[in-house]
């Protein structure tokens, strides 16, 4: 839950801070960054060349957040980015109501696997778009690989690596990701 400033001169002051920083990157990017209102920015949103990104309303930024590629990364409303990677070459989607930790989420693996290719420009298999559900904490220093979906309400514990899909509702943890835990419907 964010806080809220009870001192209305306080509260008055943070508003006008955060469409400062709201309209100072939108004149610094363009059409590349797309936000939706009440973004709280405690932290930076850097940008790379070339990536298209839309941020929904009420989000928070933590920390300072990149974002890479030249793909389109979507977020939805009322998520945390708090100190996160995100490398986008085709497409990143984060759902609402997220809690993104200090993590790294790649839709690719940036070079090829073959050695007579690997210094050459990543093609076909190298790239696969990355899906991120609803209500989903993603823990610090996880790292969410290409081609991953991540169902609704799961979590994904700090230091694991996600190869493959999450079923919703579920805790993983490791590497590689391991269910450890299943939610109940009454939780």
């Amino acid at each position: 839950m964010v806080h809220k400033i009870e001192n209305p001169v306080l509260r008055a002051l943070a508003l006008l801070f955060f469409a400062y920083r709201r309209a100072w990157l939108t004149l610094r990017y363009g059409r590349r960054l797309q936000l939706g209102p009440g973004i709280v920015f405690k932290g930076r949103l850097v940008l790379g060349r070339g990536v298209r990104v839309s941020i929904g309303a009420n989000c928070r930024i933590g920390k300072r957040v990149l974002i890479t590629g030249h793909g389109q990364v979507t977020v939805g409303n009322d998520t945390l980015l708090n100190g996160c990677w995100i490398g986008c070459e085709q497409k990143v989607d984060i759902g609402s109501f997220c809690l993104i930790s200090d993590c790294d989420i790649a839709d690719t693996a940036f070079h090829n696997l073959a050695p007579r290719l690997r210094h050459e420009p990543a093609v076909g298999r190298t790239v696969a778009p990355v899906r991120i559900g609803d209500n989903v904490w993603v823990g610090a220093r996880a790292i969410v690989l290409k081609g991953v979906t991540i169902g609704n309400h799961s979590v994904v514990g700090a230091g694991t690596v996600v190869r493959e899909d999450v079923a919703p509702r579920v805790v993983v943890a490791g590497n590689p990701a391991l269910v450890v835990k299943q939610f109940r419907d009454d939780e």
